[in-house]
């Protein structure tokens, strides 16, 4: 039981850094894509949205598979990692090849909404870093 309810808590925690994360990035790509094509670039627009859209899919199956690995033996560990990492490589694959296909897509623009949901953690990280500093100089009074 104990197991069970540490297993629960787990996906718990892996849901709300998804939903964390996967809201934050399909906002700024959806904000960046107004912007966009406002001033005129849709197909760079068009190319945003869909690697993000691929980007959040990467990121939910990385957590859905991260449980499974957990309790089972090293070869079961390392089969499963390694058919978690080629299936999101695939996943990642697609809309680059939409991309490179379709020139309603740019293929840059694709690129970088791939790499949304790693933006989004690396600047939240940077952000609590950079707040953590003021906020203990501020304490402290000035140093």
């Amino acid at each position: 039981m104990k197991s069970e309810r540490r297993k629960m808590v787990e996906t718990e925690s892996i849901r709300g850094v998804e939903k964390k994360y996967c809201s934050r990035a399909m906002m700024l790509a959806i904000t960046l894509a107004i912007i966009l094509i406002a001033i005129g670039y849709k197909a760079m627009a068009k190319g945003l949205i869909l690697g993000s859209l691929f980007s959040v899919v990467n990121f939910i199956i990385m957590g859905r598979t991260l449980p499974m690995r957990l309790n089972r033996t090293k070869r079961k560990t390392f089969f499963i990692g390694l058919g978690s990492i080629w299936f999101r490589y695939i996943v990642l694959a697609i809309p680059l090849v939409l991309a490179i296909k379709m020139e309603q897509f740019d293929v840059l623009a694709a690129c970088a909404g791939i790499f949304m949901i790693q933006v989004m953690i690396l600047s939240d990280q940077l952000f609590t870093i950079i707040t953590k500093k003021f906020s203990s100089g501020t304490e402290d009074g000035e140093s």
